[in-house]
């Protein structure tokens, strides 16, 4: 896994998937910089950044900052909430779509100039198996999450000439504090129903993810671009 070395971004890293991945890329040789909530413990082994993503202009600012250049920017970040689409403020839907989607735009476009100049480049959008249309409750995150597909088709095309690939993760139902706290009521209920849907009888685990995540920013992958990988335990 040729990261070693490189500089990763990646959002969200306080989450129980991001963290996974921080924690992968930092074991692996790469130098590491977290992105998350003001205010937040900072990961340690890794730089920091402190940005509220509802701000996108603070966002892209906030790359500008780093004492390097990014190689790798892994889109993590995500809010989600689960309820029936009517009880959704419009807030609450504008909000999911900016952190979720839109400061992955920001953040690609700040991070991609350097890139393009080094002729090489690493990066990963987390998408979702909500995408697969089967969950109720999530109207304002699939459409987020959906965006981030188009992202990743869009940008995989304009960046590949420059030695750039750009490609997103799908994970299934990973076990995660979001999880717990989602389904707090009903957690054995939720758990025994992600096992009879998946062909493999196991949780997809964070450090899975993190797996993945790692193969595709090293050489290995680099031939890979444009592409949507679902880690779901095959469901």
């Amino acid at each position: 896994m040729t990261i070693s070395g490189r500089h990763a971004l990646i959002t969200g890293g306080l989450g129980t998937i991001g963290r996974a991945m921080a924690q992968k890329f930092i074991a692996a040789g790469a130098v590491v910089t977290v992105l998350d909530r003001p205010g937040s413990e900072p990961l340690e082994g890794a730089g920091w950044l402190g940005v509220d993503l509802n701000d996108l202009a603070a966002a892209e600012a906030a790359v500008a900052r780093l004492d390097r250049p990014v190689d790798i920017l892994i889109n993590n970040a995500a809010l989600i909430l689960n309820k029936p689409h009517e009880e959704f403020s419009l807030q609450e839907y504008e909000d999911q779509v900016r952190v979720n989607s839109s400061a992955a735009f920001a953040l690609t476009r700040a991070c991609a100039a350097g890139m393009k100049t080094r002729q090489w480049g690493r990066i990963v959008n987390l998408t979702s198996i909500t995408l697969n249309g089967q969950w109720d409750g999530y109207v304002p995150y699939v459409a987020s999450k959906g965006a981030m597909l188009g992202l990743t088709k869009a940008f995989a095309r304009e960046l590949g000439r420059y030695g750039i690939t750009v490609n997103a993760i799908s994970p299934g139902a990973v076990v995660s504090e979001a999880e717990d706290r989602v389904f707090a009521d009903r957690l054995q209920e939720f758990q025994d129903w992600v096992l009879k849907q998946q062909s493999l009888k196991s949780r997809v685990q964070p450090e899975d993810v993190a797996d993945l995540a790692a193969f595709l920013c090293s050489d290995a992958a680099r031939m890979i671009s444009g592409q949507n990988i679902a880690i779901d335990g095959g469901w």
